[in-house]
């Protein structure tokens, strides 16, 4: 686990990518997708290629370029590929665990990238144990892996099917077989998926369309809801797994996850989020001098949130560009340091400024506070925050990184109680309503689970129970109920 553990960031589980390459080397292309979702997992990286016959295969912990190398590429002969960039959610951040996952069926090598999370894992895989099966991995994803293996002899439109008819949850996934890439995605859509085009010959299946631009890769269309695509080399095709009856995206990649250039429900990331920063602005109005984007994320909210005022937008904060998940622990005074290691305040621009901080989410409050606290450091003389998510209530069973509900700031405390927490002159939340407002569609085709407690795919009691009901002694807030606020010492 990096330096940041325990910090205020949700993290997102997994970005998935596959290439069909007739005339490029897949690998290479690949490689490159898989920077542009470095994004959504940092802590394991893989790629498995074919050419057809053979499947190979380099995976490794830390990040795209930490993993691969100019040699490890070269290994990777092939015309097919699938990748994977991961943050762990269900299974240890282990090597076993990272993906590509690798399996072999009666029609040849197969190797599968999943992101999402499988609510019934637990249930298949002893399921398929009693059976006699035997798994490689504690990651669902290989659950998921094994029950396609086994469909696979009928066809892909057989074993995606399959997969569709018995899993539940969250799950996007790149496949690669000898004969096919396929892509699908869960009947409910929470995670996104992303075909198009690559060059004269290729095709290209990734989580988000910001992977396509650098290989000169062209997005045509998102998977819709329980649909798959499938590519070979008479070209690309469409098929339905399941019936198509709800959509359920997950709002938060909107909010947070997705890169600021990706589309998604047709709507550019970086205005939606503006259009999240001016609504945010009608609905917590305030007198101020200057409006403060926490980086990068909240930048495009504060950019919004300024034209709607009229208040002057101004950076008030440099984050360190150099700042990853590192292999390289600091000493016990330097993670005491916390923020101060990634943002670095500008005096010259906060002191004496009534400042408007504007950030996507608040989850634990822990890195809120502390920026917080630097902006009254360096001068500033109120320090309003207001941020684009909704409060956030309940935890995520769909793929999300999130705290137990009793580690969730907004659950065990009120507004008022936790802008005392933060140390704030204000706080404010856009609503439920603000945020899918500036998507500019129905509330019922997002997931709004985290804030709602309104889960699209029904959750086990038992996970619920393991999720809702905390330890005494676990969870950051424990003990913060009734209304009655205890403050976390830094």
């Amino acid at each position: 686990m990096d330096w940041t553990e325990g910090d205020d960031r949700l993290k997102e589980e997994c970005g998935v990518l596959g290439v069909f390459a007739p005339s490029q080397e897949a690998a290479r292309v690949a490689f490159f997708g898989l920077f542009a979702l470095q994004h959504r997992g940092q802590e394991s990286a893989g790629i498995a290629v074919s050419d057809g016959a053979r499947v190979r295969m380099h995976k490794g912990m830390g990040l795209v370029s930490q993993v691969f190398d100019e040699a490890s590429l070269q290994s990777l002969e092939g015309h097919v590929a699938v990748g994977h960039t991961r943050y762990s959610t269900t299974g240890a951040s282990v090597l076993r665990n990272a993906q590509p996952i690798y399996c072999q069926s009666l029609v040849g090598d197969i190797a599968v990238a999943h992101n999402g999370n499988l609510i019934n894992a637990k249930e298949l895989r002893e399921e398929m144990e009693a059976g006699g099966e035997i798994f490689d991995t504690t990651s669902d994803s290989e659950v998921l892996a094994r029950i396609l293996v086994h469909k696979m002899e009928d066809g892909p439109e057989a074993a995606v099917a399959e997969v569709m008819r018995r899993v539940r949850g969250a799950y996007s996934c790149t496949i690669l077989t000898p004969k096919y890439l396929i892509g699908f995605r869960d009947p409910s859509g929470i995670r996104p998926l992303v075909a198009g085009t690559l060059g004269e010959d290729g095709y290209m299946v990734a989580s988000e369309d910001c992977a396509f631009g650098p290989v000169n890769g062209v997005a045509q269309r998102e998977l819709d809801p329980g649909e798959m695509v499938i590519i070979d080399e008479n070209g690309m095709r469409f098929s339905r797994g399941a019936p198509l009856t709800t959509k359920s995206m997950c709002l938060f990649e909107f909010i947070y996850f997705a890169r600021p250039d990706s589309h998604m429900y047709g709507s550019l990331l970086y205005g939606v989020r503006q259009r999240m920063g001016a609504n945010l602005a009608k609905e917590h109005p305030v007198e101020a001098d200057i409006v403060v984007p926490v980086p990068d994320s909240g930048i495009p909210a504060a950019l919004g949130f300024s034209q709607e005022t009229g208040i002057p937008y101004r950076e008030g904060m440099m984050k360190s560009r150099y700042i990853h998940r590192t292999f390289i622990a600091p000493d016990q005074r330097l993670r005491e340091l916390g923020v101060r290691m990634k943002l670095t305040p500008m005096e010259e621009h906060l002191k004496g400024q009534r400042i408007v901080l504007v950030d996507d989410s608040i989850v634990r409050g822990t890195t809120t506070k502390q920026i917080v606290k630097l902006m009254f450091e360096a001068g500033a003389k109120e320090v309003h925050v207001r941020i684009t998510a909704p409060p956030i209530k309940f935890p995520c069973f769909y793929g999300i990184d999130m705290a137990s509900k009793g580690e969730l700031a907004a659950a065990v405390m009120s507004i008022p109680e936790l802008c005392e927490y933060l140390g704030a002159t204000s706080l404010g939340y856009l609503s439920i309503g603000g945020a899918v407002d500036a998507v500019g569609k129905p509330e019922n085709d997002f997931c709004l689970a985290c804030f709602s407690g309104n889960y699209p795919i029904p959750v086990p009691e038992g996970q619920k129970k393991h999720a809702f009901d905390d330890p005494p002694d676990v969870g950051e807030f424990a003990g913060v109920a009734s209304g009655q606020l205890k403050l976390i010492e830094d």
